[in-house]
C-alpha cells in the first residue's frame, strides 16, 4: 500500500491529517504538483484527472478522491471515529462536511483555482470570479462564527471530525494565499487556534 500525495495540495492534506488522527502510517510516495508530475502519462494511468491524492493498495487496486479514501480507512479502523459512529452521528458529520466544502473551504479554493498558474490547463481563468470570491469570504466566516457561538470547539457535535479537517485545508489556503480569516470573528477565531494547536496541524 502506499499513498501518493504533497502537503500542499488541500486534498492531498485532508487524507495526510486524517491518518495522522487515526495514528495510521501509510508510506507515502512525494509527487510533486509544482512541476506537473501529477500530468505525467504514467501518473494518468493511476488517475486521469492528473490530480492526488490517490491510494494503491498491495492488489493494485486504486483509490482517488480524498474523502473516499478517509472511509477507506475509517472502515479499516472505526477508533477514532471521524466521520461519525452511529447513523445519526455519521449524517451530521457528513452534513457538517459538505457544509465546511462549500461554503467555508469553496471561496478560497475558487480564487486559487482562478489566480494560480498551474491550474492555466484546468479551467477558463477569470481574475474577476476570483476576486468575488475574495469579497465572498467574510461573509462565509461570519457565517460559520454564528454557528459556533453556542461555545463548541468544532464545527459537529464539538468533536473534531473531517469537517474540521476540510477546515484545516482551509486555513492552510489562506495562509497560502494571505488571506487570514478576519480577526473580529471570536468565534471562529476560536476554533482556529484549536485547530492550529492540533499535532496533526504541522503534517
Amino acid at each position: 500500500m502506499k499513498l501518493y500525495s504533497h502537503p500542499m495540495a488541500p486534498n492531498a492534506l485532508r487524507t495526510l491529517v486524517f491518518l495522522a488522527e487515526k495514528g495510521i502510517e501509510v508510506p507515502i510516495e512525494p509527487v510533486d504538483i509544482m512541476v506537473a508530475e501529477t500530468r505525467t502519462p504514467a501518473f494518468l494511468k493511476k488517475n486521469s484527472l492528473g490530480e492526488i491524492p490517490v491510494l494503491e493498495l498491495d492488489d493494485g487496486t486504486l483509490i482517488t478522491e480524498s474523502v473516499a479514501i478517509c472511509r477507506y480507512f475509517e472502515e479499516l479502523q472505526p477508533e477514532p471515529s471521524l466521520m461519525g459512529a452511529t447513523p445519526v452521528e455519521a449524517a451530521q458529520v457528513e452534513m457538517w462536511s459538505r457544509r465546511m466544502e462549500q461554503q467555508i473551504l469553496g471561496p478560497i479554493a475558487q480564487y486559487g483555482l482562478h489566480t494560480e498558474k498551474f491550474f492555466v490547463d484546468k479551467v477558463e481563468q477569470v481574475p474577476a470570479y476570483a476576486e468575488t470570491q475574495v469579497r465572498l469570504m467574510p461573509k462565509r466566516w461570519a457565517w460559520l462564527d454564528a454557528e459556533l457561538s453556542d461555545g463548541r470547539t468544532y464545527v459537529c457535535n464539538d468533536r473534531f471530525s473531517i469537517a474540521d479537517i476540510t477546515g484545516m485545508a482551509t486555513l492552510h489556503l489562506c495562509d497560502f494565499f494571505k488571506h487570514p480569516v478576519p480577526e473580529d470573528l471570536p468565534n471562529v477565531k476560536r476554533w482556529e487556534a484549536a485547530l492550529r494547536a492540533r499535532p496533526s496541524w504541522k503534517r
